[in-house]
């Protein structure tokens, strides 16, 4: 599957919601997985890869793959934790993030089964990026105006940032 970049108006858009979990579905989340993999990312969302869906998959480290389908956050801890971000959308960028340290998210996976989870450190920046891809937030919207502006025009202008460092996504 083909990752969309920045730039593109469905990385803007909100994600509809997933009506019907059929084999079709867990499909795509096969094919989303096998995406991930070979990017190299810690997580995808349906609007990445031009399926303007509300799914999005995730494989950090030593954690299980997981698959979310109309994912809902519903908590996110006072405390908070600012690490580096980068996005598959936005290759060669990256910048520091604050998010949330935990959060509590309610989905149901390829078999059309509920779940919650409760997620901190990695996993959890993972989830709310991921999740913030369905409602068409990207990760430079959390940073000031001027700094995301230089990103931007840098990345336009095809400069690399930086290159991935190891174990980064």
């Amino acid at each position: 599957m083909q990752v969309l970049t920045l730039g593109n108006e469905l990385l803007r858009q909100k994600a509809e919601k997933i009506d019907k979990i059929d084999a079709e579905i867990a499909e795509l989340a096969e094919k989303m997985f096998e995406t991930l993999k070979a990017e190299q990312g810690l997580g995808l969302a349906g609007p990445q890869i031009g399926v303007n869906k509300r799914i999005f998959v995730i494989h950090v480290q030593d954690d299980e793959p997981r698959v979310f389908i109309n994912p809902s956050i519903l908590e996110t801890s006072v405390e908070t934790a600012k690490c580096e971000e980068g996005c598959l959308s936005i290759p060669g960028v990256y910048a520091n993030v604050v998010r949330a340290e935990s959060v509590k998210l309610q989905a149901w996976n390829e078999k059309g089964r509920p779940f919650t989870i409760e997620a901190s450190g990695l996993v959890a920046r993972v989830i709310q990026h991921e999740h913030d891809h369905l409602e068409g937030v990207l990760f430079l919207d959390y940073l000031p105006e001027d700094k995301r502006d230089k990103l931007v025009e840098k990345y336009e202008k095809g400069e690399v940032i930086r290159k991935k460092k190891v174990g980064s996504r």
